[in-house]
């Protein structure tokens, strides 16, 4: 038998955090269960197959009501909330490393242009965006930013850096200051490493020149692995949404799953 998209402890993290439902109009189809329409939301987002081609024996209901469900939700605000709850039930288990933090960046071809696209320097000036990511010690993703190819990494810096939510601790206040941040020789400016020190961050940025490319990987490698695991969702290995909001929802759901895989692995 093959294993659910959603299985019941997933559903019961994410169920309690979804809109209630509208009242049903009288006559008519009869409207289709959230749990169905998110079976169907992650089926095309770990498959990448188009919302019209949707399987109708999965009982997801058409493309169409999935995509307006995910957009719905985006606009809510569920998934935001999501990788919210499960950051803090990692962080009363002391499961987030805050002793260092890694950020990076990768581009992805944007094949119908839209918002926060650019032309891509490294893919003959093609339209593109840019996923910004900053993870903890352990590659768990604790912020991500969406912009054109065209953006330099050095300016997602600080935004990435305050975007991280204030996580719940097993004793103390929560917290969201990393100890430490590493990153690539792309963030070796004067702005980011003032920028970090002013907020208590200590820097650890590669320097152009200087420093030899044999070690700059010992603490990097985890949020390029993170990176990695994001290109294992199908849909977002080219972005395909017009519309920004539509990918950066595909963006955090897969953030929350990324997560839920380490929430997995201490209390299960």
């Amino acid at each position: 038998m093959a294993k659910p998209l959603v299985s019941d402890a997933l559903w019961a993290v994410i169920e309690p955090l979804l809109p209630p439902e509208p009242p049903k109009p009288k006559g008519g189809r009869p409207r289709l269960s959230d749990r169905a329409a998110l079976t169907g939301i992650l089926f095309v987002l770990r498959s990448g197959t188009p919302w019209e081609l949707l399987p109708q024996e999965m009982g997801c209901g058409s493309g169409m009501t999935c995509w307006r469900r995910l957009r719905d939700w985006q606009q809510a605000g569920v998934w935001h909330k999501l990788q919210q709850v499960l950051l803090d039930r990692l962080g009363r288990r002391n499961a987030i490393d805050f002793s260092r933090a890694a950020l990076d960046s990768a581009a992805v071809a944007a094949k119908k242009g839209g918002a926060a696209t650019g032309p891509n320097p490294t893919d003959r000036g093609k339209a593109g965006s840019k996923r910004h990511v900053l993870t903890d010690a352990n590659g768990i993703p604790l912020a991500l930013s969406l912009t054109g190819a065209n953006v330099h990494d050095s300016r997602m810096l600080e935004p990435l850096v305050d975007a991280v939510p204030p996580i719940r601790q097993s004793w103390g206040p929560p917290r969201k200051r990393p100890t430490k941040l590493h990153a690539d020789k792309a963030y070796d400016h004067r702005r980011c490493r003032q920028a970090l020190s002013q907020r208590h961050i200590q820097p650890r940025i590669a320097r152009r020149g200087v420093e030899s490319s044999a070690k700059l990987g010992r603490h990097r490698w985890v949020v390029e692995r993170t990176l990695a695991w994001y290109g294992q969702f199908r849909r977002l290995a080219i972005r395909y949404e017009r519309r920004a909001d539509i990918h950066t929802a595909f963006l955090t759901l897969a953030s929350a799953l990324i997560t839920w895989r380490f929430v997995q692995r201490w209390f299960c």
